[in-house]
């Protein structure tokens, strides 16, 4: 969660409602939004199930056995076991250098791939020999920008040959029995007729709180005490992964288990290098992915209008405008948002366009919903996700109807679609979740729209639906009291939308958007 404070189209994009860019900040101004966020037909192709492509994982990985042994089951007092990486990914047979502090004498890396493994969620692929422990020097402080660094001498070196393309938990156990997770990808390098997972290392670094401070808060607690920039050269805090645990490894399960092509990789990779998304039958933002860079954004954009469809596992995503800048030995392990203390960004005068803060905000606003269609709009708020296009195809085989509600599936944070705000079109609304935030009322809102290349693009408009492919089970977590007639609606749904979106451009072999903003917000858009 996140403490808060319309251009013409390019050529070869979707054609985009409401105002300019300028004009739209004042909207959102004059409509309460930035008091809100701070405060918290061509014939239709048949329908019907269709067969899911053929995995192109080696050996049939997926179905190989595997361990429900990954989880930690002590975590310790924080100078127990912790421990960093010197990449956010690698391709298969890199070495990866780690960087480990423990009281303990000794201690063994255990590489755990997540997947499907017949419902055990990993398999475990590699393991170390037993470690000689140190107790790593306190890290450094940047004060100008106020930044933690580790800075820790080198423990070891890992080789991934071998190692199959995936999201990875290398599980340090220290041997006074407590444990702590390093989150490492080994990215693909084509996504070619693949379905890319895109991980979010830049907003798992954002609410970091290693050291006492992260992009939120200081050591104090107080926001005016937070980082400027925030470095990748340190641990995470709890338990080494919660983000990606939450927010991710779920639909990585999930999408395993279907067995459709996939392909492994991070906005941080993507800012970089697009190549993984040439030719890509899908984009897939997970459950929290709020700090991107605008070339990121760019990247992403020019796949949809390439014909690469894209689906938006959560909500607040694309929010926050972001640069990537060296770290201590290595590009891009410094990550930078200025927020509301734009002006002090070195950039605001010479380069507005990469200056950190929210898209939405001057001095080079460019509101995300003119990507995901939706705008990000409050937290907290907890409300029931209610159906409003039940005929729609995202929902075949659920068995809903309009009106049909899921408690607590709204939440934490939450999207609609701002009749003030450039948003794709055609677009459809499928969901309108009436809800309370600061003690105003509004929406959450699910939408699909496609563009002129075919490319669908489906958002949920609510940061729970990750959590809720897990709700009611023992690997839950913090399921906010959502339920096991969730879970299946939640889980149906995302099945279909990656299906669908795994054939390729959506609008070649699913039926339109139906446009129905005017009619849902009653109102002239």
């Amino acid at each position: 969660m996140s403490s808060r404070e319309g251009a013409a189209p390019e050529p070869g994009t979707a054609p985009v409602r409401g105002l300019g860019r300028r004009r739209f900040v004042g909207a959102c101004a004059g409509l309460g939004l930035a008091s809100v966020t701070a405060a918290c037909d061509a014939t239709a192709p048949p329908r019907g199930p269709r067969p899911a492509a053929a995995s192109r994982l080696p050996e049939a990985e997926r179905d190989r056995p595997g361990t429900p042994e990954w989880r930690i089951t002590s975590r310790g007092p924080a100078p127990a076991v912790a421990g960093y990486a010197d990449r956010v990914s690698v391709t298969p047979g890199e070495e990866c250098g780690l960087y480990v502090s423990t009281t303990a004498a000794s201690f063994r890396v255990s590489a755990f791939r997540v997947g499907w493994y017949g419902g055990n969620q990993a398999r475990l692929v590699w393991s170390s020999e037993r470690v000689r422990g140190r107790v790593q020097p306190e890290p450094g402080f940047l004060s100008g920008t106020r930044t933690v660094r580790a800075d820790w001498p080198r423990t070891l070196g890992i080789s991934t040959a071998g190692w199959p393309e995936g999201a990875y938990l290398l599980r340090l156990d220290a041997d006074n029995g407590h444990q702590r997770y390093i989150p490492l990808i080994v990215r693909s390098t084509h996504g070619t007729g693949r379905t890319v997972l895109i991980h979010a290392p830049a907003t798992w670094q954002a609410y970091n709180r290693w050291g006492g401070h992260s992009l939120y808060a200081g050591a104090s607690g107080a926001f005016a005490d937070r980082s400027l920039a925030v470095s990748f050269d340190r641990p995470y805090d709890a338990d080494g992964a919660e983000k990606f645990r939450v927010y991710e490894r779920a639909a990585v399960v999930l999408a395993e288990r279907l067995g459709i092509p996939l392909a492994y990789t991070t906005g941080t990779d993507v800012h970089r290098d697009p190549g993984i998304l040439r030719g890509a039958a899908a984009v897939v933002c997970l459950g929290h992915d709020e700090y991107w860079t605008p070339e990121q954004r760019r990247h992403v954009t020019a796949a949809r209008d390439a014909g690469t469809n894209v689906l938006f596992l959560g909500a607040n995503t694309c929010f926050r405008r972001v640069r990537l800048e060296q770290g201590a030995t290595r590009p891009d392990r410094t990550v930078v948002c200025y927020k509301s203390s734009v002006r002090a960004d070195p950039l605001y005068a010479t380069q507005p366009a990469l200056v950190t803060t929210d898209f939405r905000r001057p001095p080079a606003p460019d509101p995300e919903s003119a990507l995901t269609g939706v705008l990000y709009e409050g937290y907290p708020t907890d409300a029931p996700y209610v159906v409003h296009a039940a005929d729609h195809w995202l929902y075949e085989g659920t068995g809903v109807r309009p009106g049909d509600g899921f408690d607590h599936l709204v939440g934490v944070e939450y999207d609609r679609v701002t009749p003030a705000a450039p948003v794709p079109e055609p677009l459809e609304i499928t969901a309108h979740s009436p809800l309370l935030c600061g003690g105003r009322r509004s929406h959450s809102d699910s939408a699909y729209y496609t563009v002129d290349s075919g490319a669908g693009v489906f958002a949920t408009g609510t940061m729970r639906w990750v959590e809720a492919l897990m709700a009611d089970t023992p690997d839950g977590g913090r399921d906010h009291g959502m339920d096991a007639r969730t879970r299946a609606f939640v889980t149906r749904t995302t099945e279909n939308v990656l299906r669908a979106f795994a054939e390729g451009p959506a609008a070649r072999h699913r039926p339109a958007p139906r446009p129905n903003v005017t009619e849902v917000y009653k109102s002239r858009a």
